[in-house]
């Protein structure tokens, strides 16, 4: 997978891939030549007291270094640029993908493994990318040429060479080996972490409510601790490369030293040969090392290409239709034909045999029971599930055949916990439609009842809303939710619970203003209060996933038990005459 992604994103910049080569490959011949140069400066000048000698191969193995020092800045600015371009891709193809997924695939994968997915696993790729492109020529031709170039120095004392090689290839070996299961598990820690540390920033009320912080932070400690052991085992091992690298580095040298001796007694070798012998091995030995550092990188780079991969894998169950309609023959209809709808791996369906339809301008409401399927029920109209069984029809077309941005573009949406994104009123409000006028904003604020608290506020309009809306109350968050609808300019307006942090003379006000102004516009209405949907044209009740009743709300009090004992719990014995 890890190998996929990396050809799939790293093609569209072959040319800087290109000039990363040539210019790895100058840098990693100029490395070669100058220890030879440097042997025939101590061989033939400073043995032979040749001054000119000396100073004009001096100053040519300064303009090799130069042109070396070039190189690898060039090559490691084309490498960085080329692993920045394919993180960015990376990402930019997980968000599209994420974005087009529906509540089934985010619940699948969960919000804190998406991101880290987004964010940590691409910086693993990202890293591998930019460590693989400096390294890819430097590394190999730095040690079979270092090997070339000191055997060409001194062929009887090659076998120190092939030790040295042999044992740092023996401990990468190692190491990797144990590596591998940890990266694994590594990731596994990372999520927990951060689906630990988004549980307790989004229910940081909740927490604080029943008192909680400690075992809380108990519970993130355990976590935080988890990742911690792992990481320790994973710079264990790490860190240990590096001074048996040097212990062996020095092992060799010092044997160079001793063996070498003897052959340059012996009048064998010279001295320059020998200082050059001892170069080559730090350069061989280099290249095996950074050879061993990015093949050691690439097991966690895999483990986060396969995490990447299962995400760019899966396929939405929101799938757009081949030939998707975009003429609507029925706009502001709403029809159930059949439904049922079960969630993978459950035995039974969250609803099932759900039939009925709401025609242009009613009002349709929606109760039950907690856990009826309420949310799920009006869930299906702008399709953030599909039906497993029977069709729902929006605007006269089956939702899975209709042009989904035609298909969201008719329908407003204010979901059971209302969100806003950081910005300001304006902002939030012209989500929907970017072009609307502040009189139309003031407009949707009038109807959702929120004119006067944005009035009040600092900058009006362009008062600033924190993310998720936190500096603003709930009652205020769920009115802003609903004028960011209205601004939406909808065929069909979904309310799925979305006055239940409003006082009773504010949700009547709301509601009257909403009949009042949009006639036109059909309402689906989730309610747990009953005040809320008793002037609703057809009120239908669910229990435990299928329809017990459907009329109106005198109807129903004489035809459904189900509704009588809602009404009778909220509003009394005497509210049902």
């Amino acid at each position: 997978m890890l190998g996929k992604i990396l050809v799939r994103y790293l093609k569209p910049y072959k040319w800087l891939l290109l000039g990363v080569l040539v210019f790895q490959f100058i840098s990693a011949l100029a490395s070669l030549y100058l220890p030879s140069l440097n042997a025939d400066i101590i061989d033939q000048g400073v043995s032979k007291g040749d001054t000119a000698y000396i100073w004009s191969t001096g100053t040519f193995m300064l303009a090799i270094s130069l042109a070396q020092i070039v190189a690898a800045i060039i090559a490691t600015y084309f490498a960085a640029k080329a692993a920045m371009r394919v993180g960015r891709d990376i990402r930019n193809d997980i968000f599209d993908k994420v974005s087009a997924f529906s509540e089934r695939e985010v619940s699948h994968f969960g919000p804190g493994s998406l991101i880290t997915r987004n964010t940590n696993d691409v910086q693993q790729v990202q890293m591998l990318a930019m460590t693989g492109a400096t390294m890819l020529v430097s590394a190999p031709l730095l040690a079979i040429g270092g090997i070339i170039m000191a055997l060409r120095q001194d062929l009887g004392l090659s076998w120190l060479i092939w030790t040295a090689v042999l044992i740092i290839l023996v401990v990468a070996v190692f190491v990797i080996s144990r590596m591998v299961p940890l990266f694994r598990s590594f990731q596994a820690k990372l999520d927990a972490v951060n689906r630990v540390l988004r549980e307790q920033l989004t229910g940081i009320r909740v927490v604080r409510a029943f008192v909680r912080e400690n075992i809380e932070e108990e519970r993130f400690r355990g976590a935080n601790t988890d990742i911690m052991d792992v990481g320790r085992r994973v710079g264990t091992l790490f860190i240990t490369l590096f001074p048996l690298f040097m212990l062996v580095l020095n092992v060799t040298v010092i044997g160079v030293i001793w063996f070498g001796a003897v052959e340059v007694d012996e009048g064998n070798v010279q001295i320059g040969t020998l200082f050059a012998f001892m170069q080559y091995v730090g350069i061989i030995l280099g290249g095996v090392l950074m050879a061993a550092f990015t093949t050691i990188m690439i097991p966690r780079a895999a483990v986060s290409g396969e995490r990447i991969g299962e995400v760019l894998a899966s396929e939405s169950t929101l799938t757009r239709p081949a030939d998707p309609v975009t003429q609507f023959s029925a706009p502001g209809t709403v029809e159930y034909r059949d439904v049922e709808f079960a969630y993978p791996g459950a035995q039974h369906p969250v609803l099932a045999g759900i039939s009925f339809r709401a025609d242009r301008g009613e009002t349709v409401a929606i109760v039950g029971s907690t856990g009826a399927g309420k949310t799920t029920l009006v869930s299906l109209i702008p399709r953030l599930f599909d039906a497993t069984g029977g069709s729902v029809l929006v605007n006269g077309v089956d939702v899975r055949d209709a042009d989904l941005d035609r298909l969201w573009a008719t329908i407003g949406l204010v979901p059971q916990r209302p969100f806003l994104f950081a910005g300001t009123v304006a902002s939030n409000l012209r989500f929907g439609r970017e072009d609307a006028t502040d009189e139309e904003l003031w407009k949707a604020l009038e109807i959702a009842q929120g004119r006067d608290f944005v009035a009040e506020m600092e900058g009006g309009l362009n008062a600033r809303i924190a993310q998720g809306g936190t500096n603003v109350s709930g009652g205020q968050r769920q009115r802003l939710a609903i004028a960011r609808a209205i601004v939406h300019n909808p065929g069909i307006l979904v309310f799925d619970d979305s006055f239940s942090a409003l006082d009773l003379t504010t949700d009547a006000r709301l509601r009257q203003a909403l009949w009042r102004e949009l006639p036109e516009v059909t309402k689906i209405v989730v309610a747990q209060r009953v005040s809320t949907i008793t002037d609703a044209d057809r009120i239908i009740v669910l229990d435990d996933g299928g329809m017990v009743g459907i009329g109106t709300h005198d109807e129903l009090l004489g035809t459904c038990e189900t509704y009588r004992q809602i009404v009778e719990s909220q509003l009394g014995v005497e509210a049902q005459a």
